[in-house]
């Protein structure tokens, strides 16, 4: 995935984001997470999505503010893919994921016992995207065409096969294209017919590089549960007030973004490469 071009993704990404679904009790009050010697911290981690990106801002935010140890937690933040997150959230390598609700269900599906907290954005931000000038104008017309996409798992197919389901087609109906994170060159480059992707992410990319686009979005078609903060319920069963303050201090950092956008912008090429 090309990562040259932030602002406008995270401008996007602002107007999106906002504070839904808090699954905790008494939310008001979020406490600390620890109670022994003044000024200790919690050691917890969190696996973020594929890799560094713009998106992940809120969590830059808070590490770099110092939010999450204002509510006693040191934290970690790893990047991988995220049913592998999950699976070593489970096995205790890792607290928490920030996931999908099709990821924390695939993941309840194979008897991992995770559950979502709080519910970070309000709408899946999936979409299959084509050029403007495409013959795709309504996914009845996606028969016979090809399709990129990172692979078959994770959101961006969990999505593509609900586009799929709303149009009365199936997964052999298309030719599915596994082309890693690199959406953008791809359909840029003609290499595939459609793409799934960020719905504020890769069109804002493209239009940069002058190409624009069409979007199909996955909640215009089929209601989905967005991305979340998931836990183990071990963890949120023995480590409740360590639950809720990594989630406030979360919400804390996503609240410094959309206030400060300018700064969570540069706050976050810290932490993204070039």
């Amino acid at each position: 995935m090309q990562k040259s071009h932030r602002a406008p993704f995270f401008l996007s990404l602002l107007s999106s984001l906002l504070l839904v679904s808090l699954l905790l009790t008494a939310c008001g009050s979020a406490g600390s997470a620890t109670s022994g010697t003044p000024g200790s911290l919690t050691n917890v981690s969190i696996g973020l999505g594929y890799i560094q990106d713009i998106q992940f801002a809120p969590f830059y935010v808070a590490v770099n503010k110092g939010f999450y140890k204002q509510h006693g937690l040191n934290v970690t933040l790893n990047h991988g893919i995220v049913p592998d997150l999950m699976g070593e959230m489970v096995a205790g390598k890792s607290t928490f994921v920030f996931a999908g609700g099709d990821d924390t269900l695939a993941a309840r599906s194979k008897k991992y016992p995770v559950v979502d907290v709080a519910t970070i954005y309000p709408s899946y931000p999936i979409s299959l995207i084509v050029p403007d000038n495409s013959a795709i104008k309504q996914l009845s017309d996606l028969k016979g065409h090809t399709i990129g996409l990172p692979g078959k798992y994770g959101s961006d197919y969990v999505g593509l096969l609900a586009l799929l389901h709303a149009a009365g087609l199936a997964e052999k109906d298309v030719k599915l294209q596994s082309i890693g994170y690199t959406q953008v060159s791809a359909l840029k480059g003609g290499k595939v017919d459609a793409v799934m992707g960020y719905t504020n992410n890769e069109p804002l990319q493209l239009k940069r590089l002058g190409m624009a686009t069409r979007t199909f979005d996955v909640p215009n078609y089929q209601p989905m549960v967005s991305n979340g903060i998931v836990t183990t319920e071990q963890t949120w069963s023995k480590s409740p007030a360590m639950v809720k303050a990594f989630v406030a201090a979360t919400i804390q950092g996503l609240s410094y973004v959309l206030d400060h956008p300018s700064d969570a912008i540069q706050i976050s090429k810290s932490y993204i490469p070039t």
